[in-house]
Formats: C-alpha cells, sequence, structure tokens
C-alpha cells in the first residue's frame, strides 16, 4: 500500500488544514497497524478496526524527513560537492523532526520516496527504513536529470534508475546540426567562402550525378 502525505500540512503549527491531516493520517495509521497484526493476536482496539492489505506501506511524500545536509550522499546525480555541507532548514528543505518521527512512528513504512531538493540521495532511518530522495525531472534543476521505475509486491520492491540525456550534449548536438544545416544551405547558393569549398564542392558533384 501507498500513502500519500502532504508535506505542507505537516508544519506542526495547529493550522486547520495541518489538524486535519494529522488526524487522518493517525486514523489510517491505526488501520494500517491492526491490519498486519497476526490472526491469532487480540487487540481490543483493533476490534472494530476496518482491515486494510497487510503489508507495510511505501511512503510519498515532496519533501524529505529530516536529516542535517547531503553531505552523506553520493552518486553521479547526488548534491555538487559546494552544496552537500550546506544545513538543510527544517519545515523548508526537509520535513521537522518531530513531523518526521511522527511519520515514522506512525506507519513503519519500509520504503520513503521523496524529492524537493533536486538532488539524489539515499539515506537510513532509524537504522532500516530507506529513504530515497528522488533528484529532479527538469533541466531546469540540473544538467543531468533522472527518474526512478519501480516494481513493487506487497513484501518486496525493486528499484531501477533511468538517466534522460545530459542537457549540454543535447544542446551541443542541436547547434552542431544548426551549423552543418547552415553550411550546407550556403553551399547550395553557392555563398561559402574558400574555407567551405569543400562542401560546396560536394554538393555540385552530388547533383552532378
Amino acid at each position: 500500500s501507498f500513502v500519500l502525505v502532504n508535506s505542507v500540512a505537516m508544519e506542526g503549527d495547529g493550522c486547520a488544514v495541518c489538524r486535519t491531516s494529522e488526524a487522518k493520517l493517525v486514523a489510517l495509521s491505526h488501520k494500517l497497524n491492526c491490519s498486519q497484526q497476526k490472526p491469532n493476536h487480540s487487540n481490543k482496539r483493533c476490534s472494530d478496526a476496518e482491515k486494510l492489505p497487510a503489508s507495510e506501506p511505501i511512503l510519498l511524500q515532496h519533501y524529505p524527513l529530516y536529516r542535517k545536509s547531503d553531505a552523506e550522499c553520493s552518486g553521479e546525480d547526488s548534491a555538487p560537492p559546494e552544496e552537500k555541507n550546506i544545513p538543510f532548514k527544517e519545515k523548508y528543505d526537509v520535513l521537522s523532526q518531530e513531523a518526521s518521527q511522527k511519520l515514522i512512528w506512525w506507519f513503519h513504512p519500509r520504503l520513503i520516496l521523496s524529492g524537493h531538493t533536486h538532488s539524489a540521495c539515499e539515506v537510513l532511518h532509524a537504522g532500516k527504513i530507506p529513504e530515497i530522495s528522488v533528484p529532479s525531472f527538469s533541466w531546469r534543476n540540473r544538467n543531468n536529470p533522472s527518474f526512478i521505475m519501480g516494481s513493487i509486491t506487497p513484501t518486496d520492491f525493486s528499484l531501477q534508475k533511468c538517466f534522460l540525456p545530459y542537457e549540454s550534449r543535447v544542446f551541443a548536438i542541436y547547434c552542431a546540426a544548426g551549423a552543418l544545416l547552415v553550411i550546407l544551405i550556403l553551399a547550395h547558393f553557392q555563398l561559402l567562402t574558400p574555407p567551405f569549398y569543400f562542401a560546396q564542392r560536394l554538393i555540385s558533384k552530388h547533383k552532378a550525378v
């Protein structure tokens, strides 16, 4: 099962949206935790709870759970060296420590997927819960955007990262193709200067054939 969390509602400032969202999350966590109990385990609190698929959930949210910085992150799509040691601001770059602990305590997720920082990172929470911060998918934010494809079952998951072409390489190919096109057009109309006579002669031979 997947749990989609509105990260903005985890500010913890007591706003109406925060209170409503937290109440719904608490109710959902109760259902999920009761659903994972063994049939022979008696619990009065779970007697009337709606039963959901008995698997540890996967947490999806925009903001990462609390971490000090990206200093421990590695990989070609992690933050650049000059940014890795910049401390994160709680409730701005990452969730607060309190909100992060609540989500882990409520749901005991088997995997957490997040974003926001525009750079990739893999961390372990409580020594066993992996969180993967997915890097930006936009060339506006990084030169090597990527996305993650996954295969998920009730008991396991497998993820594979796929990269898009480097933006700089795409621009280089476009520029080279554009320059070649201009040369061919000028050669076609015999407007080339001496250094480009080869292309002009090549086109002339092609026409003769």
